[in-house]
Protein backbone atom coordinates (compact mmCIF):
# COMPACT_ATOMS: atom_id res chain seq x y z
CA UNK A 1 0.00 0.00 0.00
CA UNK A 2 1.10 3.55 -0.71
CA UNK A 3 0.41 5.41 2.55
CA UNK A 4 -0.33 9.07 3.07
CA UNK A 5 2.63 11.06 4.31
CA UNK A 6 1.08 14.21 5.65
CA UNK A 7 3.39 17.18 5.83
CA UNK A 8 2.15 20.14 7.86
CA UNK A 9 4.02 22.64 5.70
CA UNK A 10 2.85 21.24 2.36
CA UNK A 11 -0.65 20.73 3.75
CA UNK A 12 -0.85 24.38 4.79
CA UNK A 13 0.40 25.54 1.40
CA UNK A 14 -2.14 23.47 -0.53
CA UNK A 15 -4.86 24.52 1.88
CA UNK A 16 -4.18 28.08 0.76
CA UNK A 17 -3.54 27.08 -2.87
CA UNK A 18 -6.77 25.11 -3.28
CA UNK A 19 -8.83 28.06 -2.03
CA UNK A 20 -6.86 30.39 -4.32
CA UNK A 21 -7.27 28.43 -7.56
CA UNK A 22 -10.95 27.71 -6.90
CA UNK A 23 -11.61 31.41 -6.42
CA UNK A 24 -9.47 32.25 -9.47
CA UNK A 25 -10.89 29.70 -11.93
CA UNK A 26 -14.56 29.58 -10.90
CA UNK A 27 -17.05 32.41 -10.81
CA UNK A 28 -18.38 30.79 -7.64
CA UNK A 29 -18.23 27.59 -5.62
CA UNK A 30 -21.22 26.95 -3.39
CA UNK A 31 -22.39 24.01 -1.33
CA UNK A 32 -25.18 22.93 0.99
CA UNK A 33 -24.60 23.44 4.68
CA UNK A 34 -24.84 20.34 6.85
CA UNK A 35 -24.72 19.67 10.55
CA UNK A 36 -22.31 16.84 11.24
CA UNK A 37 -21.61 14.89 14.39
CA UNK A 38 -18.28 15.67 15.98
CA UNK A 39 -18.11 12.22 17.57
CA UNK A 40 -18.36 10.28 14.28
CA UNK A 41 -16.11 10.03 11.24
CA UNK A 42 -17.43 10.84 7.77
CA UNK A 43 -17.45 8.70 4.65
CA UNK A 44 -17.82 11.22 1.82
CA UNK A 45 -19.04 9.68 -1.44
CA UNK A 46 -18.64 11.95 -4.46
CA UNK A 47 -18.98 11.85 -8.23
CA UNK A 48 -15.73 11.96 -10.20
CA UNK A 49 -15.80 13.94 -13.43
CA UNK A 50 -12.81 16.27 -13.40
CA UNK A 51 -9.30 17.13 -12.21
CA UNK A 52 -10.97 19.55 -9.81
CA UNK A 53 -12.88 17.01 -7.73
CA UNK A 54 -10.21 16.41 -5.11
CA UNK A 55 -9.52 20.12 -4.68
CA UNK A 56 -13.22 20.92 -4.31
CA UNK A 57 -13.76 18.17 -1.74
CA UNK A 58 -10.59 19.21 0.10
CA UNK A 59 -11.94 22.76 0.31
CA UNK A 60 -15.35 21.46 1.34
CA UNK A 61 -13.83 19.54 4.23
CA UNK A 62 -11.89 22.60 5.33
CA UNK A 63 -14.94 24.86 5.57
CA UNK A 64 -17.82 22.46 6.32
CA UNK A 65 -16.73 19.16 7.88
CA UNK A 66 -13.44 20.20 9.49
CA UNK A 67 -12.10 16.65 9.84
CA UNK A 68 -8.74 15.04 9.13
CA UNK A 69 -8.78 14.62 5.34
CA UNK A 70 -8.07 11.25 3.71
CA UNK A 71 -8.76 10.16 0.14
CA UNK A 72 -8.36 6.86 -1.69
CA UNK A 73 -6.79 7.44 -5.11
CA UNK A 74 -5.52 5.24 -7.92
CA UNK A 75 -1.90 4.12 -8.02
CA UNK A 76 -1.44 6.17 -11.19
CA UNK A 77 -2.67 9.38 -9.56
CA UNK A 78 -0.63 8.73 -6.43
CA UNK A 79 2.54 8.39 -8.51
CA UNK A 80 1.83 11.14 -11.02
CA UNK A 81 0.62 13.84 -8.62
CA UNK A 82 3.36 13.85 -5.98
CA UNK A 83 1.61 16.29 -3.67
CA UNK A 84 -1.46 14.11 -3.06
CA UNK A 85 0.22 11.91 -0.47
CA UNK A 86 1.03 14.99 1.61
CA UNK A 87 -2.66 15.93 1.70
CA UNK A 88 -3.94 12.58 2.94
CA UNK A 89 -4.04 10.46 -0.22
CA UNK A 90 -3.29 6.73 -0.11
CA UNK A 91 -3.48 3.97 -2.72
CA UNK A 92 -3.00 0.27 -3.28
CA UNK A 93 0.15 -0.86 -5.08
CA UNK A 94 -1.14 -3.86 -6.96
CA UNK A 95 -4.29 -5.84 -7.47
CA UNK A 96 -5.27 -8.66 -5.13
CA UNK A 97 -4.19 -8.76 -1.51
CA UNK A 98 -2.87 -5.21 -1.43
CA UNK A 99 -6.26 -3.87 -2.55
CA UNK A 100 -7.91 -5.73 0.32
CA UNK A 101 -5.30 -4.38 2.72
CA UNK A 102 -5.84 -0.82 1.47
CA UNK A 103 -9.62 -1.03 1.77
CA UNK A 104 -9.26 -2.44 5.29
CA UNK A 105 -7.01 0.50 6.17
CA UNK A 106 -9.62 2.93 4.82
CA UNK A 107 -12.33 1.22 6.86
CA UNK A 108 -10.23 1.49 10.01
CA UNK A 109 -9.80 5.23 9.39
CA UNK A 110 -13.56 5.52 9.78
CA UNK A 111 -13.32 4.19 13.32
CA UNK A 112 -11.66 7.45 14.38
CA UNK A 113 -14.26 10.26 14.76
CA UNK A 114 -11.65 12.85 13.77
CA UNK A 115 -11.36 11.47 10.23
CA UNK A 116 -13.05 12.04 6.90
CA UNK A 117 -12.48 9.53 4.11
CA UNK A 118 -13.27 10.70 0.59
CA UNK A 119 -14.17 7.98 -1.87
CA UNK A 120 -15.06 8.26 -5.53
CA UNK A 121 -17.20 5.11 -5.90
CA UNK A 122 -16.96 5.17 -9.70
CA UNK A 123 -13.27 4.31 -9.36
CA UNK A 124 -12.21 6.51 -12.29
CA UNK A 125 -13.15 9.64 -14.19
CA UNK A 126 -16.43 9.75 -16.09
CA UNK A 127 -18.06 12.54 -18.06
CA UNK A 128 -20.31 14.84 -16.03
CA UNK A 129 -23.17 13.97 -18.39
CA UNK A 130 -23.75 10.48 -17.03
CA UNK A 131 -27.25 9.91 -15.68
CA UNK A 132 -26.22 7.15 -13.29
CA UNK A 133 -23.21 6.89 -10.98
CA UNK A 134 -21.66 3.42 -10.94
CA UNK A 135 -20.24 1.88 -7.76
CA UNK A 136 -17.21 -0.39 -7.62
CA UNK A 137 -17.41 -3.42 -5.29
CA UNK A 138 -14.59 -2.10 -3.12
CA UNK A 139 -16.98 0.38 -1.51
CA UNK A 140 -18.59 -2.38 0.54
CA UNK A 141 -15.23 -3.94 1.45
CA UNK A 142 -14.24 -0.58 2.91
CA UNK A 143 -17.49 -0.22 4.87
CA UNK A 144 -17.37 -3.79 6.18
CA UNK A 145 -13.80 -3.28 7.39
CA UNK A 146 -15.04 -0.58 9.77
CA UNK A 147 -17.13 -0.76 12.93
CA UNK A 148 -19.89 0.98 10.93
CA UNK A 149 -20.15 3.86 13.37
CA UNK A 150 -19.69 6.76 10.99
CA UNK A 151 -21.73 9.26 8.99
CA UNK A 152 -22.32 8.84 5.27
CA UNK A 153 -22.44 12.05 3.25
CA UNK A 154 -23.38 12.15 -0.43
CA UNK A 155 -21.87 14.88 -2.60
CA UNK A 156 -22.94 15.57 -6.17
CA UNK A 157 -20.89 18.36 -7.75
CA UNK A 158 -22.22 19.99 -10.91
CA UNK A 159 -20.87 22.85 -13.02
CA UNK A 160 -22.47 25.34 -15.39
CA UNK A 161 -21.51 28.60 -17.06
CA UNK A 162 -24.90 30.22 -17.57
CA UNK A 163 -24.11 33.90 -18.23
CA UNK A 164 -20.63 33.83 -16.69
CA UNK A 165 -17.20 33.68 -18.36
CA UNK A 166 -16.01 31.24 -15.73
CA UNK A 167 -17.96 28.16 -14.61
CA UNK A 168 -19.99 28.01 -11.42
CA UNK A 169 -19.64 24.88 -9.29
CA UNK A 170 -22.13 23.62 -6.75
CA UNK A 171 -21.76 20.62 -4.43
CA UNK A 172 -25.15 19.28 -3.46
CA UNK A 173 -24.81 17.55 -0.10
CA UNK A 174 -26.95 15.35 2.08
CA UNK A 175 -26.41 12.98 4.95
CA UNK A 176 -27.70 9.46 4.53
CA UNK A 177 -28.77 7.49 7.56
CA UNK A 178 -27.82 3.92 6.78
CA UNK A 179 -30.15 1.07 7.45
CA UNK A 180 -28.97 -1.79 9.64
CA UNK A 181 -28.10 -3.82 6.55
CA UNK A 182 -26.18 -1.97 3.83
CA UNK A 183 -25.73 -3.50 0.41
CA UNK A 184 -23.91 -2.15 -2.62
CA UNK A 185 -27.17 -1.91 -4.54
CA UNK A 186 -28.89 -0.03 -1.72
CA UNK A 187 -26.01 2.43 -1.39
CA UNK A 188 -25.86 2.94 -5.14
CA UNK A 189 -29.63 3.46 -5.39
CA UNK A 190 -29.71 6.00 -2.57
CA UNK A 191 -26.72 7.91 -3.92
CA UNK A 192 -28.25 8.09 -7.39
CA UNK A 193 -31.50 9.40 -5.94
CA UNK A 194 -29.47 12.25 -4.48
CA UNK A 195 -27.47 12.69 -7.69
CA UNK A 196 -30.54 12.90 -9.91
CA UNK A 197 -32.21 15.22 -7.42
CA UNK A 198 -29.15 17.48 -7.68
CA UNK A 199 -29.43 17.50 -11.47
CA UNK A 200 -33.10 18.45 -11.17
CA UNK A 201 -32.27 21.31 -8.78
CA UNK A 202 -29.45 22.48 -11.04
CA UNK A 203 -31.65 22.45 -14.14
CA UNK A 204 -34.23 24.67 -12.40
CA UNK A 205 -31.57 27.39 -12.10
CA UNK A 206 -31.51 27.84 -15.86
CA UNK A 207 -35.26 27.83 -16.25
Amino acid sequence: MYPSRKSKLIFQFFSWYSAYIIKKDFSSYTYDRLEVKEDEAILLLANHFSWWDGFLMFQLNKVVFKKEFHVLVSEEDYQRRWYLKYLGAFASKVKGKDVVKTLAYAGQLLDDPQNLVLLFPQGKLYTSYVSNISFEKGVMQLINASKKKFQVVFSATLTDYFDKRKPMAKSYLCTWVAEEYISLQLLKREYNKHYNGAIHRQSKKSA
